[in-house]
């Protein structure tokens, strides 16, 4: 574990640092030891005590640990923003979700709709089918996770559409992408990253963070549904 880098990353971003990881070690001779949870599940380890040397969580959450002193400040950068999306089961009908209205009705249609109780996705599309007034019609039939990836609900059966950030549901297999819920309803979530200030290896920490925000893993990034 010498030469390892500790990672504590949201799940947003568990494809992109699986897909970095091996070109990351090649090139720099060090692994990267990630571990992938919410934000709000990490940030409850971090509370207890939980050591690391890199995070990646959501911007407001990097910008506050910074704030207080738990990650070096110089060290934070942005690294892609992301969309709340929707997924049905492999071979399943693409519903319309192109507006609003089209949303509204695809909702109230479905058997049941899969979300997350904790993370980003799930908080927002809470408080979307609150603003919709339709709250207590999807809720008496959805399938609120409490932490993983909703769009395992579609294989199992349990649900007939998933609702997450489009990269965490483009990491189940057996699941296709709808699209994004529109844009004007949401506005994107930025994830960010940083250098925690107990890391035993700053030097190494500041390495991959350099290289987590070139230019040369955008096209990661973009292939594993995030925004650069």
């Amino acid at each position: 574990m010498g030469n390892a880098v500790r990672v504590l990353s949201t799940l947003a971003l568990m494809g992109a640092v699986r897909s970095l990881a091996e070109r990351y070690e090649a090139s720099s001779g060090a692994r990267i030891d990630a571990d992938f949870a919410p934000t709000v599940a990490l940030l409850e380890r971090l509370r207890g005590g939980e050591g690391a040397d890199v995070v990646i969580l959501t911007e407001q959450a990097v910008e506050d640990l910074a704030a207080q002193g738990s990650l070096a400040p110089e060290s934070c950068v942005n690294l892609a923003r992301s969309y709340v999306g929707m997924a049905v089961k492999a071979g399943a009908p693409h519903p319309n979700i192109a507006t609003e209205a089209d949303l509204k009705a695809t909702l109230l249609g479905a058997r049941a709709v899969a979300y997350s109780r904790i993370g980003a996705s799930g908080i927002f599309f809470a408080q979307l089918i609150e603003r919709m007034g339709i709250a207590a019609e999807i809720n008496a039939k959805a399938r609120v996770a409490p932490s993983g990836f909703t769009a395992e609900r579609l294989v199992s059966g349990e649900a007939d559409l998933a609702v997450q950030q489009i990269s965490e549901l483009k990491l189940v297999p057996g699941v296709e992408i709808v699209g994004p819920i529109p844009r004007e309803l949401q506005s994107p979530m930025v994830f960010s990253a940083g250098r925690l200030a107990m890391s035993g290896k700053p030097a190494e920490a500041d390495r991959l963070l350099k290289f987590l925000a070139s230019a040369e893993v955008a096209s990661a990034l973009r292939e594993s549904g995030l925004e650069t």
